[in-house]
């Protein structure tokens, strides 16, 4: 157990704390605010502040971590070793850096509460993101910097004991159009027909007719595909289905229909099931509860975990309504079109309400970014991308998650790489 003193315990301070020294070290802490305390403690003991008491093992605070709300803030990313880092501190300090107000900086989204350039949609682009304009959007800061204080702590105390953690993949795949021709009912496969025939792709027309006729599975219905690729494995799969409305006419579609739910209830018996929130929803708490009890509906579970359409977030209403709704665990906090940890961790974290200086009980997983995001490259480029950011979360024993469709593992030769990295890379044997 390690002894902190800080001269005033703020929620910033405790929630930075224990995600570092606790989520990521593993390591067990206390506060106190007490002098007297601090220093009638035998054991291991350090301290956060302006100055040392004496001398002790000193980390020198930048300030952030006393303030509250949300304010431009002056960030200059600097070379640090082998990474990159900001706060810089003086000579004092165990650590040339303010990692823990960085750390809070960055875990936090302070940068999404201020004033920025929305896409299209609404959302925080990833090139408005310091990690991205400073060059360290593919390097999880946050576990790095956690591993240079354990450094310093088992330097100036050999008998701390750091537990570590052990290395996890959570393999994510996204159904919001589980089926390419079944389910989609007579309008649009008579659209389907026309446009096809409009276009000249007689070879699709012929597949269209075989499925509805019974004589071929569905493209896209790769299920039991997904499944028996991980029966044995390590990792853990969510698959997430969407409930609500469509974002476009192409993923709308008739969720009350008997094989959908008898799809979702196949999944469910073998793996989990998340929620994707519809887009138009994200905005009405009421709209989001009618979707969760649907899906708790169909497969007689409650929900934990989902994440929201198109990656909108817009700090902090949306996670507010989860809490509210009493999910559990959230995967939106990733870029549509980079790769990357938004959160600059590879290690799950508590939501924290800027505007409310709270800690939530919502716990959002670091998603390394969706296929679509990758699917533009060569193939040998999605493949050496994915892995070089594989590589680096494994050498911390972090949490390595990426999104996948359904639709990656139709059985054709552009989805040769994502049905080998499913089956093979991501999806390690017991």
């Amino acid at each position: 157990m390690l002894l902190i003193y800080t001269q005033k315990l703020t929620p910033r301070i405790d929630y930075i704390f224990k995600h570092i020294c606790t989520r990521v070290l593993g390591l067990k802490i206390e506060f106190t605010t007490s002098i007297d305390v601090f220093i009638s403690h035998n054991g291991e003991k350090c301290s956060y502040g302006k100055q040392p008491l004496g001398n002790e093992l000193f980390f020198q605070s930048q300030g952030l971590l006393s303030a509250q709300g949300f304010e431009d803030v002056e960030v200059h990313v600097r070379p640090w070793e082998d990474t990159l880092a900001f706060f810089p501190m003086s000579g004092k300090s165990a650590l040339p850096f303010d990692i823990f107000a960085a750390s809070f900086y960055l875990l936090s989204r302070y940068e999404e509460y201020l004033p920025h350039v929305k896409d299209e949609l609404g959302r925080f682009p990833a090139h408005e993101s310091l990690a991205y304009r400073e060059g360290f959007l593919k390097e999880p800061v946050i576990d790095i910097w956690a591993y240079k204080l354990k450094d310093t702590l088992q330097e100036h105390f050999p008998s701390l004991q750091i537990p570590g953690r052990d290395f996890q993949i959570l393999n994510l795949i996204e159904a919001k159009r589980p089926f390419e021709f079944l389910q989609r009912g007579l309008v649009r496969n008579v659209v389907g027909f026309a446009s096809d025939l409009w276009k000249l792709k007689i070879g699709r027309i012929f597949q269209r007719m075989r499925v509805l006729l019974g004589l071929r599975k569905d493209p896209y219905d790769t299920f039991s595909w997904i499944l028996n690729n991980s029966k044995s494995s390590t990792a853990k799969q969510i698959i997430f289905f969407l409930l609500g409305e469509g974002y476009s006419f192409r993923e709308d579609f008739n969720t009350k229909r008997e094989k959908f739910q008898r799809l979702v209830k196949y999944v469910g018996d073998y793996c989990e099931v998340g929620l994707v929130f519809s887009f138009h929803s994200l905005e009405d708490e009421n709209r989001l509860k009618q979707e969760k009890e649907m899906i708790q509906e169909i497969t007689h579970r409650t929900l934990s975990s989902s994440f929201n359409d198109r990656q909108l977030i817009n700090l902090p209403n949306v996670y507010r309504s989860l809490v509210e709704l009493e999910i559990k665990q959230d995967f939106t906090l990733f870029y549509y079109n980079e790769i990357g940890f938004r959160a600059s961790t590879c290690t799950p974290f508590l939501f924290y309400d800027l505007d409310y200086e709270v800690k939530t009980p919502l716990v959002l997983y670091p998603v390394v970014g969706k296929s679509l995001a990758l699917g533009f490259g060569k193939e040998q480029d999605i493949e050496g991308k994915l892995t070089q950011v594989f590589n680096r979360v494994k050498s911390l024993n972090g949490s390595f998650s990426f999104l996948f469709s359904n639709r990656d593992f139709e059985y054709k030769k552009e989805n040769k790489t994502w049905r080998y990295l499913f089956s093979e890379k991501l999806n390690p044997n017991v």
